[in-house]
């Protein structure tokens, strides 16, 4: 390539001497823009979604294709976010396909200082166990002469990826074990 090909491949030049002074059309464009294409342009459908990290509650267009999530962008239909994200919310696609996001159960016993990998089933009934546990050693049936019939061993705190029916749910679950603490930061 010659120094005058050079000089008038720069974009500046172009943006100088061409039709585009502002340098936001063709003035702004290389020959390996030219051939980018956007990474949503092969999505088989696009769903619409809420972002799972705050009470906010930014709307999200999840690009599907062939059955994988393959990019999350702001939906700018939203009238909570109109198609922006912040950071937390612009990475989300990792929760789905990240390679530092775990598919398996991992405990850590007590003292130990490596995790290690549990079947789901023996998991579930180790939380269980623990649930019962602790609801039984907080359990009282009444406190200053009133009855009560609760147990303050247990108690819930909802995040924001939960959604009202989730929490409605949990609400359940928890106040017929007895729980008094349960919280919960619903947006949805």
């Amino acid at each position: 390539m010659g120094v005058r090909q050079w000089i008038e491949s720069w974009p500046v030049y172009r943006q100088l001497r061409g039709d585009d002074p502002t340098g936001r059309g063709a003035a702004a464009k290389s020959r390996g823009s030219e051939e980018l294409a956007p990474r949503v342009a092969t999505a088989d459908r696009v769903v619409k979604s809420v972002c799972p990290y705050c009470a906010v509650g930014c709307g999200q267009n999840v690009y599907v294709e062939d059955g994988e999530v393959t990019q999350i962008e702001g939906d700018p239909d939203s009238p909570v976010s109109r198609g922006r994200l912040c950071p937390k919310g612009s990475a989300s696609l990792q929760l789905t396909t990240g390679s530092a996001r775990e598919h398996r159960v991992l405990y850590r016993r007590p003292y130990a200082t490596e995790w290690e990998p549990l079947d789901l089933d023996t998991a579930m009934d180790m939380i269980a166990d623990r649930v019962i546990e602790a609801r039984e050693a907080g359990w009282q049936w009444e406190a200053d002469g009133v009855r009560t019939r609760r147990t303050l061993g247990v108690a819930s705190l909802g995040g924001a990826t939960l959604d009202n029916e989730e929490n409605y749910l949990i609400k359940k679950l928890f106040t017929a074990l007895g729980a008094v603490q349960i919280e919960n930061q619903a947006r949805i």
